[in-house]
Parts: C-alpha cells; structure tokens; sequence
C-alpha cells in the first residue's frame, strides 16, 4: 500500500445544513483522535448549501475538524460569467474546498455532460489549486458487450488530454461501473481491481510511469463496511468513492477504521 489510501463520501443531493453540520461533527469526533499518518485522505463532498456550513465546524484546536477534506460535487470551467446556477472553483475554494468531484455518471447521464466538458473542468479544477476527482465507468450494457475496457479508456484519455504529467500524478480517478452505483450491488472485487490496473496503464501510457505510480485511483459503486476491507486489499485499488454508506457517520466511520487497520497492518 505504497499510496495513501483515499476515502470520499459523495453526499449528492442530501442533507440540509443542520444534518450536515450533525454528520461532519459525527466524522469529526471519531478521526480527532488519531494522526494523519494513521488516517487515509478523508474527503467529504456536501451540497453547495452546506459547504459554509461544514466549514464553520473545522478548527486546528485539536477536534479533529482539519482532518477532513471538503470537496465541491461538480464546478464550471470558468471563473465567472453568465452561466445561471453553475459554480466555479474559485468560488469552491473560497467556500473551504480542496477536491472536486468531476464527471460522475449522474452528470453525464442527466446533465449530458460530455468527455470535453470533463477536460475542461479538470484543467480548471488544478489551474485554480484545487484536485480533480474524475469519475469514469460503464452501463451494464457495456459490459455486457465487452466494450468495459476500451469505453474506460477513452474516458480517461479525453479527462486527461493537455493535461501535464505532473498534475496528472496529484489527481484523483474513481472507477464508478454505473451498474453498481446505488443499485446494492457491488463489482467482484478482483474484477474491479483488474479494471484499475487498466486505468493506470493507460494513466502511463498518457502520462508516463512516474504518475501512473503516483495516481490514486479509488472505487466506487455501493461500497458499505462490510466490503471495503476486501475491496482495499486489492493491489491497484487505492480508497473508495461512497454514496450511501457515507450519509451515516456510523457507516462512514467504520470504512475509515477498517482502511487504517489494513494501512496498519500493511506497513
């Protein structure tokens, strides 16, 4: 476990600012007791709403607030302009955010959000400072059709296109099989983890060995406590991207210990 594990909740649309701000103090209180050598990269993605909100209960004082990322659930590629209801990443900066989440499949299926789009956001996204978490994945009819590999493929090489080496290391990938994503079920573990070995062939093949090395590539998909420690010993997977199971301080809790005992164990 050569990388640090990550572990990102993805609230979506859920939670108003009092149930946030009761979530984040129930994250808060259980990873203030313990190091940052001994806790995985813990990234939590509120509503716009609630960023304010969350951010008002981080603190250095010992609480365990400064232990926790705020990332934004999607950003526009500009700084600023005519583009009702859109959100750009200085204005997520500004609201306390370090990570944003890009091109989950929900965007693309919804909001038809398209590769281009994609690209754009994650130049924008490290341009102002910030890392990209750039969402990938395919339907069951994909799958079904053997096209999983070079579908996912493509996707990463359109997000990444123009994009430098070196940012390309510090960023984030989530392999999402949007089969898997709230549906309860859960992609076989050695399965998900051969598809990530993929990605980070083709993380070198864009941008060298060096960041296909340093690159954290997380799964997602219905991830719940009682898959993660199977799912993170798996030599390519490098953290989780979780819905559900992250709107529950208890469940959320119990992926953060599960991952520090095999970080533990591992060293």
């Amino acid at each position: 476990m050569s990388r640090k594990p990550i572990i990102a909740g993805n609230w979506k649309m859920n939670l108003l600012q009092s149930e946030a701000k009761e979530l984040f103090e129930g994250i808060k209180g259980f990873v203030k007791d313990y190091t940052a050598v001994e806790l995985p990269t813990i990234v939590i993605a509120p509503v716009f709403t609630s960023l304010a909100a969350v951010e008002t209960v981080k603190c250095d004082c010992g609480c365990g607030g400064n232990k926790i990322n705020i990332a934004g659930q999607n950003c526009h590629w500009e700084k600023s302009g005519a583009y009702t209801g859109e959100i750009s990443v200085e204005m997520l900066a500004d609201a306390g955010c370090s990570y944003v989440i890009i091109g989950h499949s929900e965007r693309r299926q919804y909001f038809s959000e398209t590769d281009e789009m994609i690209n754009k956001k994650a130049k924008a996204i490290l341009a102002g400072g910030l890392i990209p978490i750039i969402c990938c994945g395919e339907t069951l009819e994909q799958r079904e059709a053997g096209v999983t590999d070079s579908w996912i493929a493509g996707q990463i090489k359109a997000a990444l296109e123009g994009i430098s080496s070196e940012d390309i290391a510090k960023s984030v990938i989530a392999y999402e099989p949007i089969w898997a994503i709230g549906t309860g079920k859960t992609c076989d573990s050695d399965e998900a983890n051969r598809v990530i070995a993929m990605i980070r062939s083709v993380v070198k093949e864009v941008a060298g060995a060096e960041a296909a090395d340093a690159i954290r590539i997380l799964y997602g998909g219905s991830v719940k406590p009682s898959t993660i420690e199977e799912q993170m010993s798996k030599s390519d997977i490098d953290g989780a991207l979780i819905g559900g199971a992250s709107l529950k301080a208890d469940s959320f809790n119990e992926i953060i210990a599960k991952t520090m005992k095999l970080v533990v164990a591992a060293k």
